[in-house]
């Protein structure tokens, strides 16, 4: 973890804003209740939300929901640039209404025939978490994930805008209030928008005993556990190339290696977990990050990867 204003590295057991990483920890509940029979991977979304999944989704699966490949487009979001984000960075957003605006509109593909990663499928598996539960998704991952682990570092923060305790602060390039490019700090920004999604917060310390427990299969158990280790077998939306994420991971292939593991960017956040397939090499960071919605990978971010796994 680094430090962008001292320039060392910073305390292991600060708080930092997730992002994505908070998909893991979703795929992971959703395996643990498809193993005790209450969630059914190859049935339909709309099933177990009728009143929320219309008919023009009626056949996107519970899996194709986990591993990006369900056709659904995101919701329409109030801004479009840094700047525009930050003006509304309080607002408040309902997760039934980020889904019913996403299928309000036409499939960008049939269900299963491309990979389209994104934050919606995450929104409505956190949904669903709750529907077949009863519980709130919170709760869930505090149950089966949080507290058996005695990650006492990690939580959600709902609707506060503010990081609780110690924590390291995020800063992002943008235009400042004088017509200037420079850097705001970033820190005290909400994070409803991602939900079960991307609002996770967290220490490296604690993401460590995550991955761990993770490879070794302590938090998903048998089989269930390879649906975050296998690709589905179509082509990425955009670029073409073949699918890179699973059920809550995603692969690259490193130093010669597979490389298994999930990025998370937050506004002046990025973040990391990685591991080999047998766990002997795991990596975990959170870096300052100004550009963490740029198009291209955070250059320290991906120095620390290489580091640590070889070249791509």
């Amino acid at each position: 973890m680094h430090d962008l204003r001292s320039n060392r590295p910073a305390d292991p057991a600060a708080r930092f804003r997730a992002g994505s990483v908070t998909k893991v920890f979703t795929a992971a509940v959703a395996l643990q209740l498809a193993e005790e029979g209450l969630l059914d991977l190859d049935r339909t979304a709309r099933s177990y939300l009728p009143d929320l999944i219309p008919a023009a989704y009626k056949n996107v699966t519970v899996r194709q929901l986990l591993n990006h490949t369900h056709g659904i487009p995101l919701a329409d979001f109030p801004a479009t640039t840094v700047e525009e984000s930050y003006e509304i960075r309080f607002q408040v957003h309902d997760p039934r209404a980020m889904v019913r605006s996403a299928t309000s509109k036409p499939p960008e593909f049939a269900p299963g025939e491309r990979q389209h990663y994104h934050n919606m499928g995450y929104t409505i598996a956190g949904l669903l978490i709750e529907r077949v539960t009863g519980d709130s998704y919170e709760d869930q991952v505090a149950e089966r994930v949080l507290e058996p682990l005695e990650l006492r570092d990690t939580y959600y923060p709902g609707a506060n805008p503010r990081i609780v305790g110690p924590h390291n602060h995020g800063y992002q390039t943008m235009r400042l209030d004088d017509g200037t490019v420079g850097l705001r700090d970033v820190s005290v920004w909400g994070a409803t928008d991602a939900w079960a999604a991307g609002d996770i917060i967290s220490t490296t310390a604690d993401l460590e005993r995550f991955t761990q427990a993770l490879f070794k299969g302590r938090i998903v158990r048998g089989p269930l556990l390879e649906e975050m280790f296998t690709l589905p077998k179509v082509a990425d939306f955009k670029t073409g190339e073949p699918a890179a994420y699973s059920v809550g991971l995603s692969m690259k292939v490193l130093g010669g290696r597979e490389v298994w593991g999930k990025t998370g960017g937050r506004w002046g956040y990025n973040a990391a977990i990685a591991a080999t397939r047998n766990g002997s090499r795991t990596l975990v960071y959170s870096v300052n990050a100004t550009d963490a919605k740029g198009p291209d990978m955070n250059a320290v971010a991906q120095n620390i990867m290489v580091a640590a796994y070889g070249m791509p």
